[in-house]
């Protein structure tokens, strides 16, 4: 099975360095609420653009160039557009993807961690880290990961026909797309632990050969979010799913060689599993 898009060597670096100051052209990448302000092509902005008085958040670098990020009130009279993650990651390839889904990640995650709560004193940065402290109690806080595992379940096709990959659409969010059973990891709980439950909790399904495929930092889904992916196969070929009727409204089994038009869009790791599956049934 292939492997899912790789970042090019020496493309985007994360990093929290404040031992100088930004540049003129040093990369900018202002937040605005949920979205992103980049130059009309999806390219960051440049420091030079946005105001001086811009208080800047060090991202890291790309391709050596620096990249700060900045939370705005409001995008009027600036350059370039507001965009949401997901339809800059839809246009614009790797690895400005993943450094505009940094900046969305850190810059709300700075917002909504400015108090201790502990004590309710105003945190402060912890210096070269991605990190807060309060400066009364001490208390620290790094910027959290939410891990998310995500899985392509197969089974054996009918005679002389291709195997087969079951599919769900979910109650919420893009309701129309045919997507792969999925879920955040519990505190306590290994990845593959959680594919197990959340398979079971959602299609009721036990599933065995399972495998892990790649990973990808999903800004769609709030700060911080990791999605892991997987591959398994269905432990009872014969089983059929049965949906939990909360999270999940339908789940079918389809042929690789009929897989519906709905697929989920091709710069996320749902789509490249897909598109993995497929491929490792042709061999």
């Amino acid at each position: 099975m292939t492997d899912p898009p790789a970042a090019p060597p020496g493309g985007f670096l994360p990093g929290a360095d404040r031992s100088r100051p930004p540049g003129p052209g040093d990369l900018a990448l202002p937040v605005t609420g949920a979205k992103l302000l980049t130059g009309v092509d999806g390219q960051p902005l440049r420091v030079a653009d946005l105001p001086a008085d811009t208080e800047w958040v060090p991202l890291g670098t790309l391709d050596g160039v620096l990249a700060w990020g900045a939370d705005l009130t409001t995008a009027d009279d600036l350059p370039g557009r507001a965009r949401g993650w997901a339809s800059l990651a839809a246009e614009v390839a790797e690895p400005h993807a993943t450094l505009a889904g940094r900046a969305l990640a850190v810059l709300t995650w700075r917002r909504t961690h400015r108090w201790c709560g502990a004590c309710r004193a105003e945190l402060i940065d912890r210096p070269g880290e991605t990190a807060r402290q309060c400066p009364d109690c001490g208390l620290y806080v790094p910027m959290q990961l939410s891990a998310a595992v995500l899985v392509a379940i197969t089974r054996p096709g009918p005679p002389v026909h291709a195997d087969e990959l079951l599919l769900v659409r979910h109650a919420t969010g893009p309701t129309g797309l045919w997507a792969l059973v999925a879920g955040f990891v519990e505190a306590g709980e290994t990845l593959e632990a959680a594919v197990h439950r959340e398979v079971g909790e959602e299609v009721g399904l036990p599933v065995d050969r399972l495998a892990y495929f790649g990973s990808q930092p999903w800004a769609i889904s709030g700060p911080g979010v990791l999605l892991a992916g997987f591959t398994a196969r269905a432990a009872d070929p014969k089983a059929e799913p049965v949906v939990d009727g909360r999270e999940l409204t339908r789940a079918q089994w389809f042929g690789l060689d009929a897989l519906p038009a709905q697929l989920p869009p091709a710069y996320s790791i749902s789509r490249w599993l897909v598109d993995a599956t497929v491929s490792a049934g042709r061999r």
